[in-house]
């Protein structure tokens, strides 16, 4: 019978630390001598086409994909780990992709928003969640009042004509905040 894999998820708003945890779990893998592939969205293009880092400047050798079946076709046979971040920019499709990738044996570490700018589940982060062996679900510091944040908002405008999933979306303090559950208009706060 053959190994064993299985899926954990790192998930919360922007700001939250999703990559650096999954930074972190890299690193103990690359000790433990495991054999890791990072795989980052293509769209995601802040630090370089083939390195995955951090707000805070930690980095680790990476792979670009744009779809979920280039996931598939990057993971050499010798991988022990896959760790792929901004996992939501890969859509439902990913689902299916790290379902076959944890049934072939691996640990497939998924980081990514489980939810979106304004308020809504950003799949496939909560179809991740719901089957994966290990969640952890991160809170950022809210910017309008210092409390845990679990939610971020969109503070400018994007360009004209943007489509939902565009590299002006991959922003950083610029372009989005981490906010409370009082702090955005949207969760039912008064």
């Amino acid at each position: 019978m053959g190994e064993i894999g299985r899926l954990e998820v790192v998930c919360g708003p922007m700001f939250a630390g999703k990559t650096e945890e999954l930074l972190r779990r890299v690193r103990r893998a690359v000790i433990a001598g495991r054999r890791v592939t990072v795989i980052t969205h293509a769209l995601d293009t802040r630090h370089g086409v083939d390195r995955l880092a951090s707000h805070i400047g930690r980095d680790f050798p990476s792979l670009a994909a744009a779809t979920p079946e280039e996931i598939e076709a990057a993971v050499p046979a010798d991988a022990d780990v896959v760790a792929i971040d901004e996992a939501q920019f890969f859509g439902p499709g990913l689902v299916p992709v790290v379902g076959r990738l944890a049934g072939s044996g691996l640990v497939v570490i998924v980081a990514g928003l489980d939810v979106t700018f304004d308020g809504h589940p950003f799949e496939p982060l909560p179809s991740l969640m719901a089957l994966a062996e290990r969640v952890d679900k991160l809170t950022a510091i809210c910017t309008a009042c210092g409390e845990d944040a679990v939610f971020h908002v969109r503070v400018v405008a994007m360009r004209a004509g943007a489509k939902d999933l565009v590299a002006d979306n991959v922003g950083g303090t610029g372009t989005y905040q981490a906010r409370c559950r009082r702090d955005v208009p949207w969760a039912g706060a008064t």
